[in-house]
């Protein structure tokens, strides 16, 4: 279901799960810095940053059907479980949904990585 080509159908679902991670962790990201504790999330607000960065450049990596794709991905994943963590520990909603789309996306691109 690729836009211009089906080369990387294969691929979509963790093209998806990537896409939606990136914009949870931004906006994630957003509302962490508004939180009254802000010097208790620095890492998880460092992370944020991180895990969507790496997650737009899965999409980017997958998209052309780079020969890096499944390597990167697998770091991907590492990073996406990391950021999951962080965030779990924070009880406010947009840190709880954050860590559950987190790890969904974990999971798709241990799927890729093992494809």
């Amino acid at each position: 279901m690729g836009v211009v080509a089906n080369v990387n159908d294969q691929f979509q679902a963790c093209i998806d799960a990537c896409t939606k991670c990136a914009q949870a962790c931004y906006e994630c990201f957003n509302a962490c810095l508004n939180e009254p504790d802000l010097s208790a999330r620095k890492n998880c607000v460092s992370i944020l940053v991180e895990c969507a960065m790496m997650c737009q450049m899965s999409v980017s990596m997958m998209s052309m059907n780079g020969q890096f794709s499944k390597d990167h991905c697998e770091l991907c994943a590492k990073i996406c479980e990391k950021c999951a963590e962080e965030c779990a520990m924070f009880k406010d909603d947009h840190c709880q949904k954050c860590a559950d789309i987190c790890r969904m996306c974990a999971e798709e691109c241990r799927k890729m990585a093992s494809m």
